[in-house]
């Protein structure tokens, strides 16, 4: 009997139609990644004339980012492994790499919808309008800054089994990054921690952000935070994939 072996093209599209469905099940981490950079876009609109629209909009996009990578990415993978899915899945005739493309796929369509959402939303209502080639850069980096944050919840996922130690996790990691880009500079008064801070990759990201929007302020220190940010993902995903389980066992 012959074995029929459907095309990779076919089984990413079925993959990613059977990930959607479930993101859209399990909603409440896009909810989140959307609800709090509205929350910031609302109520920092007096703060508007003294930091700047472009630096309100990236405070508020790259919480979302977080959101994404941490609550959406990490939960939903570390959730499919505990029940087991991933284990079924690679019976099947799908390429590994084909399984988790689906998944990245699904975070990169967010983040393409969240960015949306933060410029309209920015103009709308705080009047923060930016330049055309502020939109399509700010667009490029946030998908860059999206990285940063999957392959930190790679990175997790990876060196860490059970799904409520994770769920834990990301939370605690959530919460550090909210306090320390809300407060960070006020808490922290040490210029050497200071400067760890700006070039974390909550900070790094901001930086990129914030300078994507004014394409003419685009800096030195936005260079280092591009550098920094590939930096991130190639360490926090190759360790991430290298120490990844299939299963729980």
């Amino acid at each position: 009997m012959e074995t029929i072996v459907p095309k990779t093209s076919t089984v990413f599209a079925t993959l990613f139609k059977a990930d959607l469905s479930t993101q859209l099940v399990n909603r409440r981490s896009a909810v989140i990644s959307v609800f709090v950079p509205l929350v910031i876009l609302l109520t920092w609109k007096g703060l508007i004339r003294f930091v700047g629209g472009p630096v309100v909009l990236a405070t508020a996009l790259s919480f979302g980012l977080i959101a994404i990578g941490l609550m959406g990415y990490t939960l939903s993978v570390a959730r499919d492994r505990d029940k087991g899915i991933f284990q079924r899945l690679r019976v099947a005739p799908v390429p590994t790499w084909v399984i988790m493309t689906s998944r990245i796929s699904i975070q990169l369509f967010l983040i393409m919808i969240l960015t949306l959402v933060v410029f309209i939303v920015g103009y709308q209502y705080d009047g923060v309008l930016l330049s055309a080639k502020g939109y399509v850069l700010t667009f490029l980096v946030a998908i860059l800054g999206g990285a940063v944050y999957l392959s930190l919840g790679q990175f997790i996922v990876g060196l860490i089994k059970g799904f409520e130690t994770i769920n834990a996790t990301t939370r605690i990691c959530y919460a550090a990054f909210i306090m320390l880009g809300t407060a960070g500079e006020l808490m922290i008064k040490n210029p050497d921690l200071k400067e760890v801070l700006r070039f974390s990759p909550y900070g790094s990201v901001k930086i990129m952000l914030a300078s994507a929007m004014e394409p003419e302020k685009w800096v030195h220190d936005t260079n280092i935070a591009l550098l920094v940010s590939f930096a991130y993902i190639i360490i926090f995903a190759g360790i991430g994939i290298k120490k990844f389980k299939w299963n729980t066992k």
